[in-house]
């Protein structure tokens, strides 16, 4: 069996930086701990599609939240009233000293170049029965169009269909050199819940190369 690495392991500190970011050296183990919480929470509370990623920036007596979504609507609320509540419910819960928490919300002008969306959508669609073989169509054909894009992989891995024996199936158009560092391509992964058992969806998306 192969060793296979995360597409984003090897492109961290120059391509890509951590979701999680601060000063961890004093309160690693605790802080951490805490992290992990705010983003379960985050994606019991939200609709998975409402949520691309969440990131934490930590300094001394300051959090800062920012949520990628491209849903900011359904995480403001009106006049910002559902942030506030928010705010109040992390606070109570699950931070363990007081401090100043800012929540940021940023919006995902199009979904469909983001490799994370794409994997969830494709997993909603297969937990409401949708033939694979058309989620598969359908996604790589939506972002297949987009502008910027030059490659895209997606892929579907389970109990495809609900059959006995689990099997990979995927569709790739144009260039995808996940080999080369410089290459910028978002990898996103996603798991359906069906009555079957589970169903996994992985999505590659390549934009270019980066020289920076």
């Amino acid at each position: 069996m192969a060793f296979k690495a995360h597409p984003k392991g090897l492109r961290l500190g120059r391509m890509e930086s951590w979701d999680s970011r601060g000063f961890y050296e004093k309160n690693f183990a605790s802080w951490l701990e805490e992290d992990f919480k705010i983003r379960e929470f985050l994606k019991e509370k939200f609709d998975p599609l409402a949520l691309e990623r969440i990131e934490i920036e930590r300094s001394p007596g300051k959090i800062n939240l920012i949520i990628n979504t491209p849903r900011p609507g359904l995480i403001i609320g009106r006049g910002g009233q559902d942030v506030e509540k928010l705010k109040e419910e992390i606070e109570n819960k699950i931070l363990k000293r007081k401090g100043e928490l800012r929540i940021e919300v940023r919006e995902v002008k199009n979904p469909w170049l983001s490799a994370t969306l794409v994997a969830k959508w494709m997993a909603q669609q297969i937990e409401k029965r949708v033939p694979y073989r058309r989620v598969l169509k359908q996604a790589l054909a939506r972002v297949s169009s987009q502008k910027g894009v030059q490659g895209v992989r997606v892929q579907l891995q389970g109990r495809l269909d609900g059959v006995e024996i689990a099997r990979k199936e995927w569709l790739q158009w144009g260039r995808l050199p996940r080999q080369t560092l410089r290459s910028d391509i978002d990898y996103g992964e996603a798991t359906a819940f069906c009555t079957y058992g589970t169903v996994g969806a992985k999505v590659w998306i390549y934009k270019g190369e980066k020289f920076e």
